[in-house]
């Protein structure tokens, strides 16, 4: 005959020891890894960290040399830097209406004609290499934030000019 399930078959001890025993193991795991963190990161800082010392550096009286700054590069007057005007603007007269203010400001004007597109929405103002203080001069005396280096034009477009002013 069979014997019927009693209550201690029931509850398997097996179960609870091995719950028991994965908490201490898993516990074990938590402190291991807590206490070698720790450890190579004592090793790590120790083995790359030298000792520091105090040395006293003697220098010797040496003479002081005073040189004199490079004069800054010289600027050109604004009667020696001929300007380039072209309509960017598609306005009739634009651009020499602009001859007309530019020259009150004491710039020879070198030619005055039509850019090569008529949808600058702002005046510019460009300067040849090795004269960008003469263009950045050129641009504060005409009120214009917008200056850069030659842009789009040949050397022989610019019958001689050392800035380029397009009208927008």
């Amino acid at each position: 005959m069979d014997h019927p399930l009693t209550a201690f078959d029931t509850v398997r001890p097996w179960r609870t020891a091995t719950l028991i025993a994965v908490a201490v193991a898993a516990l074990e795991l938590v402190l291991l890894v807590i206490v070698g963190g720790t450890l190579f990161a004592r090793h790590a800082t120790s083995a790359h960290a030298t000792p520091v010392r105090a040395h006293t550096v003697r220098v010797a009286p040496t003479r002081l040399h005073i040189t004199k700054a490079k004069p800054a590069a010289l600027h050109l007057t604004r009667r020696h830097v001929g300007v380039l005007i072209l309509n960017g603007n598609g306005q009739h007269g634009a651009a020499s209406s602009a001859a007309a203010r530019v020259r009150s400001h004491g710039y020879p004007i070198r030619a005055v004609g039509n850019a090569q597109r008529m949808d600058y929405t702002r005046s510019i103002v460009m300067f040849r290499p090795g004269f960008e203080a003469e263009g950045r001069r050129l641009g504060r005396d005409l009120g214009i934030a917008t200056v850069g280096p030659l842009d789009g034009l040949r050397a022989a477009q610019l019958h001689g000019a050392k800035a380029v002013l397009v009208v927008g």
